[in-house]
């Protein structure tokens, strides 16, 4: 036993020696950016709920589950019907995407990031700070994991399926915090990253409310897209009435919240447009004559075209309507963008807090 305990430490120690927490951390990051993604497709495709259990799919480990399969397993589980009732049927596709979700962040995106964590929980050279990074993405990674069982079991309820992807976005700023403090650890913060710890002061509460605004935007978004008949809310009459006009009015009354909820996008949309501009401009004069905020006018900048391009791409999909409905693979990019916005607001906010407190302690 004592043999075995000790060819598991030599093993182990072998793993971590070639394990590089920075480039794993990367790998993490862009796994997750992936599953986001995955988690959007399953959306577009209405395959949400097309895996009823959880952690198996129909009482199993696979995907390519026949419709036939499927009704005997719904007479065997009544009590898991669906919304959609248990005569419902659902494709090999659709089951796939769910099933390759679940596999992505379960069995590859989770033990990795356990992995990662005992790496750097074991190296005597990481600070403490990257230490706690390392274990806040471990403690989020369980959670996610229990928030996507919550998910399926709610047969995905609108604030369900919001939590689960507002987890999924503070574990992947968890990440980015992770990879710049073992940067910091070992002095090989990118120059695109290198901010002047002066700006912190001013610009890391705007940052801040900024990546909140943008964060409830996107989470407004998500419930526009999964309340059924929402995405119609300001009609299917084209350019000028159902975009930018709603149903041919700019301030539309409310009269039911959750169907007209995409109104209320909107609003939220325009109102924090203005301010990313505003802010945009701001900067811009800060730096008119040079001084040292010009790498993070970049961010701002790059956070602020990417939301506006946003903005066109729902106008698109908005447009994009016809017989088969809208095409959806401008909400899945809608989606993503508006992450992307989120993301690199709150990374450079993240980049003024990490430089600003390391600057500190010295």
């Amino acid at each position: 036993m004592i043999i075995l305990l000790s060819q598991i430490r030599q093993s182990f120690g072998k793993v971590s020696d070639a394990v590089n927490p920075r480039k794993t951390t990367v790998a993490l990051i862009v796994l997750t950016v992936v599953v986001i993604a995955m988690g959007g497709t399953i959306r577009i495709y209405d395959a949400g709920e097309s895996c009823p259990d959880w952690p198996t799919c129909f009482g199993t480990f696979g995907f390519d589950i026949s419709e036939e399969e499927q009704g005997d397993w719904w007479e065997e589980n009544p009590e898991e019907a669906d919304s959609r009732g248990s005569g419902h049927r659902y494709t090999s596709f659709q089951i796939f995407t769910e099933w390759i979700h679940r596999l992505l962040a379960g069995a590859v995106l989770g033990p990795l990031v356990i992995l990662n964590w005992i790496v750097i929980r074991s190296d005597k050279e990481a600070s403490s700070r990257s230490k706690k990074a390392a274990l806040v993405s471990l403690i989020l990674i369980v959670w996610q994991g229990a928030v996507g069982w919550l998910t399926v079991e709610l047969d995905n309820e609108h604030w369900s399926v919001a939590l689960h992807l507002g987890s999924a976005l503070a574990f992947t700023l968890c990440l980015v915090w992770l990879w710049m403090e073992l940067c910091k650890d070992d002095d090989a913060m990118p120059s695109w990253m290198e901010f002047d710890p002066l700006l912190s002061k001013k610009w890391g509460p705007i940052l801040g409310w900024l990546s909140i605004g943008t964060l409830i935007t996107l989470f407004s978004g998500a419930f526009v897209s999964t309340t059924p008949g929402a995405n119609y809310g300001c009609g299917i009459g084209g350019l000028g009435e159902s975009w930018p006009l709603c149903n041919g009015e700019l301030f539309p009354s409310i009269e039911d919240w959750e169907m007209q909820s995409q109104v209320v996008h909107r609003w939220l949309v325009g109102a924090i447009g203005l301010m990313m501009a505003y802010t945009s401009y701001m900067i811009w004069k800060d730096c008119e004559h040079g001084q040292s905020g010009m790498m993070l006018k970049n961010w701002i900048f790059a956070a602020t075209l990417i939301y506006l391009a946003n903005i066109a791409v729902g106008a698109f999909y908005i447009l994009s309507w016809d017989s088969d409905g809208f095409f959806e693979l401008l909400s899945l990019a809608h989606l993503m963008m508006a992450a992307a916005t989120f993301t690199t607001l709150a990374t450079a906010w993240l980049g003024l807090s990490v430089i600003a407190m390391r600057d500190g302690s010295h």
